[in-house]
């Protein structure tokens, strides 16, 4: 189960470090009640690359994380 559990955190993180505008649209719905235009409050480059910089440290520890449960 922690095997699964470490393998969707993988794929998360790497989804975060390749694409992170998915996960922003993705989140979009949550953002409902507090947003009202929702062009406005995309992140720019910037804070896209700081999502790429956190999704890689994000990736190393889940990857590290299941190094350590396997062996």
């Amino acid at each position: 189960m922690v095997v699964v559990l470490l393998c969707v955190f993988i794929v998360m993180g790497l989804v975060q470090v390749v694409r992170p505008q998915l996960l922003w649209k993705a989140n979009r719905p949550l953002q409902r009640p507090f947003v009202k235009d929702y062009d406005a409050t995309e992140p720019t480059k910037a804070g896209y690359t700081v999502a790429r910089v956190g999704g890689v440290i994000f990736l190393a520890v889940a990857t590290w994380m299941l190094i350590r449960h396997l062996t």
